[in-house]
């Protein structure tokens, strides 16, 4: 195959290069590479068989057109302040600025004009005040959500823009490697239905996502991309009554909260909350199963759900975080063999495990219908386990009741996007002709700032072309 630009990964990042390229005309040859389905064809099998059957070759949530994103909350942070360190590569005016540009593209291709986190000024004042007493920061960050379900027709509305417009998707097709002649890419190795094949182009660009963020590192240590460590997240999923979470859901939808808590005082922060929202489960490779949330625009359950998440930076001697959070995940994963593991905050003080038959008489049902009681301490490290309880009993001075006894907390919810490639506001890496977007870059966390990414990246090669 020989194309003019071939984009690795059909997340975000991806498709919004090739939605920004067609906008400007760009009449190059684009194709997006996907070892994942269409999202017509994305079905997780949970809803019917009742746990996680270990879908192969991968994960129906994680892998596909739209990417792991998509099929979690589909929620949109409005502020560049949100969603990774783009803004200091770019700028935050030029983050901004494209972020409101690529929400109006969400909006033509059918998303809610109803923004969360607007307006109450002064009972989002009242929230702020407790926090700053509780020594959290509250991040304000508009939210535009676009529902589990209603995300994914949002999604399958661009595929079939693309596909109209000339762009070729090849789904089911893995990407094994780059095509390299001294610091120059010339294209990609993929294999398909068990056939090798080379795909030759002007501009790669590797848009893998978080689930691709490991194999972005091999393939940086192998072809001496520059790139460094960045910072892993390690933490859990919390799961409240949301009369807990009422004020919280009502006013700002998301309560986006940061601090640094003693004795170690690393970065914690609250993501992805999901008022009436449910737990659910990712598989990742080596069936490493790892927690996270979704939320529907129309189902809704009892209990809002959110992580706290603790950010990890390693230096000298150590380099690998993506594996020192995967192996966190894979010790969690034996304790409850290979299911995800659930702990009540009253019994981590208490210092005994939750015993299954506790969890009925619990206010707290969980909503992740396969989860295993069990210890989750005698899997977390230290230090990460000790941000998290105290910032939790920071959080219930924010909001009364987040700390009780009854609080569910779920781990393994892991974040891999550590490896940082280093680029210039052009997003050219060392390697001519190649790029690297999205979470998997280390530069973006979350669908709007990788599919802002994404829009810059299209602008750039639109502009490129001839």
């Amino acid at each position: 195959m020989d194309r003019d630009v071939v984009i690795i990964g059909a997340g975000p990042a991806g498709i919004f290069t090739a939605l920004e390229m067609l906008k400007k005309g760009s009449r190059q040859r684009i194709l997006i590479v996907e070892k994942g389905r269409a999202v017509e064809d994305r079905r997780c099998p949970k809803s019917k068989a009742g746990q996680c059957v270990s879908c192969k070759p991968y994960c129906h949530i994680t892998t596909g057109f739209s990417g792991a994103g998509a099929f979690s909350d589909g929620k949109l942070s409005l502020s560049c302040e949100v969603g990774g360190d783009l803004p200091s590569l770019i700028g935050p005016d030029k983050a901004q600025e494209t972020i409101d540009y690529t929400d109006g593209i969400y909006l033509e291709f059918g998303a809610d004009s109803h923004v969360e986190g607007l307006g109450n000024t002064e009972e989002v004042k009242a929230i702020r005040r407790r926090a700053i007493r509780a020594g959290l920061k509250l991040v304000d960050c508009p939210i535009r959500h676009l529902g589990t379900e209603k995300a994914q027709d949002l999604y399958y509305a661009i595929e079939q823009h693309l596909l109209k417009n000339g762009v070729e998707l090849l789904f089911g097709c893995e990407c094994t490697n780059l095509i390299l002649e001294g610091d120059v890419c010339r294209g990609v190795q993929v294999r398909q239905n068990g056939r090798e094949e080379e795909i030759l182009a002007r501009h790669t660009v590797i848009a893998t996502g978080r689930r691709g963020a490991d194999w972005l590192e091999s393939l940086c240590a192998q072809h001496n991309i520059a790139h460094q460590p960045g910072t892993v997240d390690i933490g859990v999923r919390v799961e409240v009554r949301s009369e807990v979470m009422e004020t919280v859901n009502r006013v700002l939808y998301e309560s986006k909260l940061v601090g640094h808590p003693r004795p170690f005082k690393n970065k914690v922060r609250t993501f992805c909350q999901n008022p009436g929202g449910f737990v659910s489960q990712e598989n990742y490779d080596n069936d490493l199963a790892v927690v996270n949330g979704h939320s529907y625009k129309e189902l809704k359950s009892d209990n809002t759900n959110l992580a706290i998440l603790c950010s990890h930076n390693f230096s000298h001697p150590f380099n690998q975080p993506i594996a020192y959070a995967q192996r966190v995940g894979e010790l969690t994963n034996m304790l409850g063999a290979g299911h995800i593991m659930v702990q009540r905050f009253g019994d981590i003080l208490d210092g005994k495990r939750t015993w299954q038959k506790e969890l009925a008489f619990s206010n707290v049902r969980p909503t992740l219908p396969d989860v295993v009681a069990g210890d989750i301490t005698a899997a977390m490290p230290y230090r990460a386990m000790t941000n998290i309880i105290n910032f939790i009993q920071a959080m219930d001075e924010v909001v009364p009741g987040f700390a009780s006894s009854e609080t569910l907390l779920y781990s393994p919810e892991l974040k891999f996007y550590s490896n940082r490639v280093k680029m210039d506001e052009d997003f050219n890496t060392n390697i001519q002709g190649l790029y690297c977007l999205g979470d998997s870059s280390g530069w973006t966390r979350g669908l709007m700032m990788a599919s802002a990414m994404g829009v810059l990246m299209g602008r750039r090669l639109a502009a490129a072309e001839g």
